[in-house]
């Protein structure tokens, strides 16, 4: 049982679950955008690691993976400007 919490897939599914609490954690914040950026920032996490991981790109040649990784932050960015617009 205890080889089990060693494996990477129930670490990060462990961090998908935590992250998943941390936005509902968030709702106390006052501040509108802020509420909304925070968000993004942890939904775009989860996607950077479902991608990573669950979808092997962790193993995928390196320009694949970087454009996932360069796809998924510019997205983020680019919703939190228009938010905050």
């Amino acid at each position: 049982m205890a080889m089990i919490w060693r494996s990477r897939i129930t670490l990060v599914w462990a961090t998908l679950i935590a992250a998943t609490f941390l936005s509902f954690e968030t709702m106390a914040l006052g501040n509108a955008f802020l509420l909304r950026s925070v968000i993004l920032v942890i939904a775009f996490t989860k996607v950077l690691l479902v991608g990573r991981e669950f979808m092997e790109l962790r193993h995928a040649p390196h320009w694949l993976l970087w454009g996932f990784q360069a796809w998924a932050v510019l997205t983020c960015a680019v919703l939190i400007a228009l938010f905050h617009a």
